[in-house]
């Protein structure tokens, strides 16, 4: 399977709002701590490594 590129979010202004919303009342810290929670809990409803690998060097490449 490889990555999906094209926008692929149900209702993306909806997700951005949940995810803002979630965040709004929390430290840089602890929001940093909750994105790294959803990454893994993203990852593990992925599952694939080699998706995961494809996402890591997709992200890493796009960083800078």
């Amino acid at each position: 399977m490889s990555l999906i590129l094209s926008p692929n979010i149900e209702n993306p202004d909806a997700f951005y709002q949940e995810l803002t919303e979630a965040q709004r009342d929390l430290t840089d810290a602890e929001a940093n701590a909750m994105n790294a929670r959803l990454v893994l809990i993203l990852a593990n409803q992925v599952g694939s490594l080699e998706d995961l690998r494809d996402a890591i060097e997709l992200a890493g490449a796009t960083a800078a």
